[in-house]
């Protein structure tokens, strides 16, 4: 007998600090994928690994296994162990159908109604795909769940504002100084979340934008449409002495900014404090720099009471977008039923007490 079953770490029940040292880069995944289908017991799999979570979707012919499995994997492939079991959740059947559909439409994120975890979950169903881990049940639950969040976003206002992690962390800064303008702000990196905190600073009364990137021709690329300043990535440490505020969101596997690296720039700064907001899991700021007189700094767990706020707008927008994705979800569980009895085949969608 066959099951759908899922489950993970996220950032309602789990640590930042535990969630960057389990998280999966993408060039990970030819790696990690046959690994977590060995340890899971799992014949079709999906591996998500976002700021906020890091998921699997599987089919599986033991659930109990799969269950216990996932601490076997995450322990063997990143070689330390963890009280998993009270970190992490599991999900079978219509239940792993509704959490990804609410997953891919915004619905389950720190920030709710955030556009960038579809491409997330997107490309991880494509990585999964190109290395054939996915099969005729997860491509079709995939693609279903796709057609479903677009039509979700397309017919409510779910997305109004354009609320992602980038937007959320520009409003803290917003916070920080009562308004930004006049501010000089400092971005490091340059992919799709640097790209979006850019983006939201537009209109925001900066003074000085600089954007520092490991490759100098996309910062150059970004500045292009930007009003701002594309700098050398050698230079980001001397001239983060000069700005009030770093936002921070590489792939970088270690700390890029550290005590060592941040002490001597303090002296230079006569008292004027200095504001970091670290958006990259894992962290690209070692946590200890807080402890710095006149250096202040925050991570992505910190952005969580102003998305608590932003979800209160948007409870009702919520009850519409479960609505919009039940016909969808319906649709997937009756042509799992219907295929498993033309075919007399195994019960996909059956529920784990009964494994």
């Amino acid at each position: 007998m066959q099951f759908l079953v899922g489950g993970g770490l996220n950032f309602e029940k789990s640590p930042l600090e535990l969630r960057e040292r389990i998280a999966f880069r993408s060039e990970e995944l030819t790696r990690a994928l046959p690994l977590l289908r060995q340890e899971l017991g799992l014949e079709e799999a999906v591996l998500v690994s976002t700021c906020n979570r890091v998921e699997y979707v599987g089919i599986t012919l033991d659930a109990k296994r799969c269950r216990a499995g996932w601490s076997h994997f995450l322990e063997s492939y990143h070689g330390f162990q963890a009280d998993w079991g009270t970190y992490s959740e599991f999900r079978q059947g219509r239940a792993c159908v509704e959490h990804l559909f609410e997953l891919v439409s915004g619905l389950r994120s720190m920030v709710i109604g955030e556009t960038e975890i579809f491409g997330q979950v997107k490309a991880a169903y494509e990585a999964a795909h190109r290395l054939q881990t996915t099969g005729l049940w997860l491509n079709r639950l995939f693609q279903t769940s796709f057609s479903a969040a677009k039509a979700a976003r397309s017919r409510t206002f779910i997305t109004r504002g354009n609320l992602s992690v980038s937007s959320v962390a520009v409003e803290l800064a917003e916070r920080l100084f009562g308004d930004l303008s006049g501010r000089s702000v400092m971005v490091l990196g340059a992919g799709e979340t640097s790209e979006k905190t850019l983006r939201a600073l537009e209109g925001r009364g900066v003074s000085l934008l600089l954007v520092a990137n490991r490759t100098y021709g996309r910062a150059c690329e970004l500045m292009k449409e930007l009003h701002g300043e594309a700098i050398l990535w050698s230079e980001f440490l001397e001239r983060s002495a000069d700005v009030d505020i770093v936002i921070s969101s590489t792939s970088a596997p270690h700390y890029i900014l550290t005590r060592e690296k941040l002490l001597p720039l303090l002296s230079r700064r006569k008292g004027d404090p200095l504001f970091l907001i670290d958006l990259a899991v894992p962290r690209d700021i070692d946590p200890s720099v807080h402890a710095l007189d006149g250096l202040y700094l925050y991570n992505i767990d910190d952005l969580q009471s102003i998305a608590r706020q932003n979800l209160e707008d948007r409870t009702a927008e919520i009850a519409r977008c479960r609505r919009l994705l039940e016909p969808y979800i319906e649709r997937f569980t009756k042509w799992a039923e219907q295929r498993q009895k033309r075919s007399h085949g195994p019960n996909v969608m059956g529920d784990f007490r009964t494994a």
